[in-house]
């Protein structure tokens, strides 16, 4: 099922592209299928980042209605769920949308993985097999590689640079001594996988991507950039409320 609903028509579409593009450079072949399945999968994405903005508008009330009715577990849900329903709030979208692109990664992972081997039992009868596949990209990366140091440390950086221009940063609340609240263990929890996810998750990408063949570490590379370039178009929005209207 999976190869037949995933796998055929991803390698196939990769087979047309390499057969479209002069010289037949799958670098360019893979970033061009990256980017035609992140549009497909674009309107969810972008509904599911909505989702968190609208999630993080009405987290006030959220932690008023936990306060309130702390000693009522069963009142406590319901309210929460009124107030998802009256914001017109799904916190299950961002759930949904990684259910639907794990699939797809993995296919694409596969795809990707045997770019340069010709499956001819599965190519569609309408799908020219390619005269050359270029393992040159753009004649400067050999894609064939299994391991290539300059497409590691790209994917970690891009990953790097894509978190810190699209993540918002957690707000700092400074406690005076003279103040009764504590630091959180929430709070601390929070700031501590920021931490993580901003500086030691790139150094932790770049290695899995060495490890990986090249090809895959362009797909990351792409998917990185097509997710900056998203990112701050919809922080652009969020910035502007007359442009940010709901899918």
């Amino acid at each position: 099922m999976f190869k037949t609903l995933l796998f055929n028509p991803l390698y196939n579409i990769l087979i047309i592209i390499i057969n479209l593009i002069p010289g037949g450079d799958i670098g360019l072949a893979i970033i061009i299928l990256t980017i035609l399945i992140k549009l497909l999968i674009l309107p969810i994405y972008i509904k599911s980042i909505r989702t968190q903005v609208k999630m993080k508008e009405i987290e006030p009330k959220l932690k008023e209605v936990k306060r309130k009715y702390e000693k009522d577990l069963p009142e406590q849900s319901k309210q929460i769920m009124e107030l998802y329903k009256e914001n017109k709030v799904n916190p299950f979208s961002s759930f949904l949308v990684l259910l639907i692109q794990l699939p797809i990664i993995l296919a694409l992972f596969y795809v990707f993985r045997d770019s340069l081997v010709v499956h001819q039992d599965i190519i569609y009868s309408f799908v020219s097999i390619p005269e050359k596949i270029n393992p040159q990209f753009l004649g400067l990366i050999d894609i064939s590689m299994n391991k290539n140091v300059v497409l590691a440390i790209l994917t970690g950086l891009t990953q790097f640079i894509q978190v810190q221009l699209t993540m918002p940063k957690p707000k700092n609340k400074k406690i005076s001594p003279q103040s009764k609240e504590q630091p959180t263990f929430g709070g601390d929890f929070a700031r501590s996988m920021d931490i993580q996810v901003r500086y030691v998750m790139p150094f932790i990408i770049s290695f899995i991507a060495w490890q990986l063949p090249a090809a895959i570490s362009l797909y990351w590379i792409t998917s990185n950039i097509f997710h900056l370039v998203s990112g701050l178009k919809i922080k652009k929005e969020q910035n502007n409320p007359l442009s940010f209207k709901e899918v």
